[in-house]
């Protein structure tokens, strides 16, 4: 018995074909996808205003994790997760602005 392989990978790292021909490409495009989730679920549910230097080490920590990330990613739904956090942010940050603007005007 047998497993195929694609039959197994999540959906990013089947639209870019990480286990195809261009396997090297399609993995750095499923880390610069885990890494541009990361950012944004970072900066609308945790980040603060740091010092320049702070925050390019707080940045480079990032990338290292979404190095290790994209391994897993292959095989477990790290970047769909970090989709759904992402919506789930950018809906709470909406309605936050939503309700502050109407506090505003009452």
């Amino acid at each position: 018995m047998s497993v195929d392989v694609n039959e197994r990978l999540q959906f990013f790292a089947k639209l870019y074909n990480v286990t195809g021909e261009n396997g090297q490409i399609g993995m750095w495009y499923l880390y610069f996808t885990i890494l541009l989730l990361s950012i944004v679920v970072f900066k609308l549910g945790f980040s603060r205003k740091l010092p320049l230097l702070k925050a390019a080490v707080v940045y480079l920590f990032l990338a290292l994790g979404c190095t290790i990330l994209t391994f897993f990613a292959v095989f477990l739904p790290v970047a769909e997760g970090l989709m759904v956090a992402s919506a789930i942010l950018i809906i709470y940050k909406i309605r936050l602005y939503q309700s502050k603007k109407e506090q505003s005007e009452s």
